[in-house]
């Protein structure tokens, strides 16, 4: 008796469980073991969906940085102080190209750098459609300018045609002509003659055309006494005068006050002996023209 009434407060404490309460008990663990699986696949889907975005948005924002560093490359100008510029954003952004953005933190500055690049690049835009809408307003009126210039110095050229023309023609017109030339044999008592042995000077009588447009004052005439053979008779080896830019040889020469009316004169040449048998050309010069020609004969005894 005494045995079995101590045997029940023994029971009490033997730490085992009823069939009922392990059942109960393992009821609870296993819905907390599925709750606990439960929230570890679901932290898990959110960790991969989290990540994709953020790979997503990490490449997208790649894209867009080598989309930019692709427009800079194309953006060219003269300007050595914009193309600086240029050059330097553009380094800018291969740079954060280079950095690995894995985080939320990270891709939030990688959109604000990325934000601030984008309005630096449309003022560089502006700026150079700018210069480039000057440049052709420039070009145009750099082309406007030559044209003209073109113009003007075909003008120019034409002027000096015609300036030209005009002064040859006032410098033909202005040549003081001779008329009436006429040579004569003479011997010594001033009378005609044809004999060599009588033969003492050759008169040669013209007259100095009026012109109004030559310039009056002292003209010196040049006359040429040219025999048969080609020679021409001279009274002095030194009587050179200046004729095209050349100096030629003349027989005689005399100088006369012109006031741009007709005048008569007259030169003679004295008899030097060298006159032969023949048909003789006389020519006259004044200021680098010929004014007049005229011949005579001496012919045989």
């Amino acid at each position: 008796m005494t045995e079995s009434n101590n045997s029940k407060p023994l029971e009490k404490f033997s730490g085992k469980l009823s069939p009922s309460n392990m059942i109960a008990v393992t009821g609870v663990l296993v819905i907390l073991l599925i709750l606990l699986v439960f929230m570890y696949f679901s932290q898990n889907n959110k960790m991969v969906e989290m990540e994709r975005v953020l790979t997503e948005e990490k490449d997208s924002l790649a894209n867009e940085l080598k989309s930019m560093v692709h427009a800079y490359d194309t953006l060219k100008t003269n300007n050595d102080t914009l193309q600086a510029g240029l050059n330097r954003e553009r380094e800018r952004i291969v740079q954060l190209l280079s950095i690995n953005a894995s985080n939320a933190q990270l891709i939030k500055r990688y959109k604000s750098e990325i934000s601030t690049m984008r309005e630096i690049m449309k003022s560089y835009i502006v700026q150079i459609d700018s210069l480039n809408t000057r440049n052709k307003i420039l070009v145009a009126e750099n082309t406007e300018i030559k044209q003209q210039m073109k113009q003007v110095r075909n003008a120019n050229t034409e002027l000096s045609k015609v300036k030209e023309a005009l002064t040859d023609k006032v410098e033909i017109a202005s040549v003081i002509q001779a008329k009436d030339v006429v040579a004569v044999p003479l011997n010594k008592k001033r009378k005609e003659t044809t004999r060599i042995s009588l033969l003492d000077k050759i008169r040669v009588c013209f007259t100095l055309r009026e012109n109004p447009i030559a310039k009056a004052g002292e003209k010196e005439v040049f006359m040429r006494l040219i025999r048969p053979d080609s020679l021409v008779i001279t009274t002095s080896p030194d009587n050179l005068f200046e004729f095209k830019r050349s100096k030629i040889i003349y027989s005689v020469n005399r100088i006369v006050d012109y006031i741009n009316q007709d005048i008569e004169m007259c030169i003679y040449m004295d008899n030097t002996g060298d006159f032969i048998v023949g048909t003789y050309s006389v020519e006259l010069y004044l200021e680098d023209n010929i004014i007049g020609k005229t011949t005579f004969m001496l012919p045989k005894k």
